[in-house]
């Protein structure tokens, strides 16, 4: 992990103001329960599939107790719970959720599957976002990141994340996810929707920090990941 303080660091310090310049919509636990049935739904859904990770990658999620910058595409964010809840059941993860009102309920919903939010986007609190998830993983907490989302275009690699691993050192797992039996549908990022009971092959791969990184522009980097996850993904 680095030793940079966010807060400090010069590259943070005027985005980090901009934490208050914008009011995070959040929803009251008590609208939220009406998730509740959903949440129990989708996380039964996804009990039922049959996911097949390499050995490898089975060994390493389970091994690394270092905080890991997990991402996969947009189209295949479904299962990124279900990885977490069957090999990295310690680790807590968090993801990117928009700070206006449809992200609050994303948000809610999320927390009913363990998963944390950092509320922010290119558009707002992105500077701030930045700093929080920078806070999460100095915890020892994981990060998934969709690098194309929300909006796309898809299978664009968004230079955020290439500047999270720039910043904190940690190492970078693309998450590439193979649908035996699934739904495509007619979204922008052609989302998979997989079907109960069906096959999912997984064979991650481990990028760990290299120190070159510093000396290369994070669209330069960002490209080089796109690269890389895209030669892994089969459609």
């Amino acid at each position: 992990m680095s030793d940079i303080d966010p807060q400090n660091d010069p590259s943070y310090r005027g985005a980090y103001n901009e934490a208050y310049q914008r009011r995070v919509r959040e929803v009251p636990f008590w609208k939220s329960l009406i998730l509740l049935p959903l949440a129990i739904l989708l996380r039964l859904w996804l009990m039922t599939l049959r996911i097949h990770i390499s050995p490898e990658g089975n060994r390493r999620l389970f091994a690394d107790k270092n905080p890991l910058i997990i991402v996969f595409w947009h189209n295949r964010l479904l299962i990124s719970s279900e990885l977490h809840r069957r090999f990295r059941r310690w680790s807590k993860v968090n993801g990117l959720v928009s700070p206006s009102s449809d992200g609050a309920w994303l948000a809610a919903f999320f927390r009913m599957l363990n998963i944390g939010a950092v509320r922010g986007s290119t558009g707002r609190r992105g500077g701030q976002a930045m700093i929080e998830i920078h806070k999460r993983l100095a915890a020892g907490e994981d990060v998934a990141i969709t690098p194309d989302g929300p909006r796309g275009p898809i299978y664009r690699f968004s230079a955020g994340a290439a500047l999270l691993a720039q910043r904190t050192h940690c190492t970078v797992v693309m998450i590439p996810s193979k649908f035996h039996c699934a739904i495509r549908l007619k979204s922008w990022d052609k989302f998979y929707l997989p079907l109960p009971f069906s096959r999912v092959d997984i064979n991650p791969k481990f990028i760990t920090y290299d120190k070159m990184w510093e000396h290369i522009p994070a669209k330069t980097l960002a490209e080089e990941f796109r690269e890389t996850l895209l030669a892994l993904t089969e459609d």
